[in-house]
């Protein structure tokens, strides 16, 4: 798990900028979701063609997070990346695979991620329940057109804020949280429940989000805020 967090210079400018820190002081957790990304064998486990080795110690960040958003009456999603193979060694995301990756890597990643692999499944140390939603995406962003399904179940079911949990960090846990901010979704990182490839890329990716994006709190930064949404709820219907 990563350590690091949004550095002072950046912190104060933000304050600087608002006037606080945090965005959402409390959140309701009915309308909220947990948007968990791409932890999946093809990510998570070693010696996979794309593994994200900080990614295994965040699993009980997510699934503590996660139970504690369905104790308060919110949603769990869970979204894995697959891509369909096409023709000889193709696939229906050749713009990167042929570009981006060596022959022998984006062989794998292929194999890897093609739907029904077992490199696309749910890493099976997380722990899903009942109720809980899960989305195949195909592009870095799950919310870009014709990635996936995502925007239009938060938009049916109502939700408001996503909180953004999953690897890597400044690849499709930041994209995702990018576009979800330009479609009006309230956006919070949880910093401790993301992992990229290095430190830096993980603390980078924190600082755009905080600066322009979304809120970033830790896992329990994020359940206080569920809570004083409760409390207020509570306090406001005793008077």
């Amino acid at each position: 798990m990563h350590d690091s967090d949004v550095s002072k210079e950046v912190a104060d400018r933000v304050i600087a900028r608002r006037g606080r820190y945090h965005l959402f002081d409390a959140i309701d957790a009915s309308r909220a979701a947990l948007v968990v990304i791409d932890m999946q064998p093809t990510f998570v486990a070693e010696g996979s063609p794309a593994e994200v080795p900080a990614s295994r110690g965040i699993v009980g960040n997510i699934n503590e997070f996660a139970a504690a958003l369905r104790e308060r009456g919110g949603t769990v999603i869970w979204v894995v990346h697959a891509n369909q193979p096409v023709g000889e060694g193709g696939s229906d995301w050749d713009g990167f695979f042929n570009r981006f990756v060596s022959d022998e890597v984006r062989t794998r990643t292929i194999q890897s991620l093609r739907p029904e692999a077992p490199g696309q499944k749910l890493w099976p140390e997380l722990e899903p329940g009942e109720g809980d939603v899960f989305i195949i995406k195909n592009r870095y962003s799950a919310l870009i057109p014709g990635s996936s399904p995502l925007e239009r179940m938060l938009r049916s079911r109502g939700f408001r804020s996503l909180f953004i949990a999953g690897t890597k960090t400044n690849i499709c846990c930041e994209t995702t949280a990018r576009d979800a901010m330009m479609m009006d979704f309230d956006v919070v990182m949880l910093r401790d429940c993301c992992a990229a490839l290095s430190e830096r890329e993980h603390q980078a990716a924190l600082e755009n989000i905080i600066q322009q994006f979304g809120d970033v709190m830790t896992r329990e930064e994020a359940t206080a805020a569920l809570d004083r949404f409760g409390t207020r709820n509570v306090a406001e219907g005793a008077v």
